[in-house]
């Protein structure tokens, strides 16, 4: 990251034309190096550089706030985003939906995914494991099963993390018949299956005894 914005520092001392993929670049190389705040700052550097905030800037900047657990701004930015009249692709609503597991605000999550199918913009694999998974750490399972319903219906596979994460979900909610039926449908429509998601099983067998 502190190589990327020396770049961006050297681009503007010798009047290189700056673009937003140029911004786009740096402020995710500041996210990947956990500087949340110095990618802000270069993502809140654009309109003084009279560059466009589009669509990579705008999930660059929300990205590096997911990896900040930073979700008050992160949302912020999303808000701004709307405004700004730049539509969100699933990409950005899968990092939104993140933030939310991370601060436990799973009605934030469900609010996130309505609003991307009222915009028509098609979840996958990854938005579906990310909302399942702040269902999981907060406890909702019906949420996370319902979820894991409309995955199956929409044909998305199905990966080892949504499978352990809406057993999981099941589990520590005391509803230990519906995680092993899970686990059993798993088995036998030869879903990929890990220690981690029969460990989410035995779990539900150890308390169903």
């Amino acid at each position: 990251w502190e190589k990327a914005l020396q770049l961006v520092s050297l681009m503007g001392k010798r009047g290189i034309h700056y673009n937003s993929i140029t911004f786009s670049s740096a402020i995710s190389a500041c996210g990947k190096g956990g500087e949340w705040e110095k990618a802000l700052l270069v993502f809140s550097s654009m309109p003084e550089n009279a560059v466009q905030v589009d669509l990579t800037a705008f999930g660059a900047a929300i990205s590096a706030c997911e990896e900040g657990c930073e979700w008050e701004r992160a949302w912020q930015i999303f808000t701004g985003m709307t405004r700004s009249k730049v539509e969100a692709n699933t990409i950005v609503y899968s990092s939104m939906i993140s933030t939310c597991e991370k601060d436990g605000e799973w009605e934030k999550a469900l609010q996130l995914f309505s609003v991307m199918e009222q915009q028509k913009v098609e979840a996958d694999s990854v938005a579906f494991c990310a909302a399942i998974s702040v269902f999981e750490q907060c406890g909702q399972w019906e949420e996370a099963l319902q979820l894991f319903s409309a995955m199956a219906q929409a044909k998305v596979q199905c990966d080892r993390n949504t499978s352990c994460a809406v057993i999981s979900a099941c589990e520590k909610s005391g509803e230990w018949s519906k995680s092993l039926q899970l686990f059993d449908w798993l088995e036998e429509s030869q879903a990929e299956l890990d220690p981690k998601t029969c460990g989410a099983a035995l779990g539900a067998c150890e308390k169903s005894n």
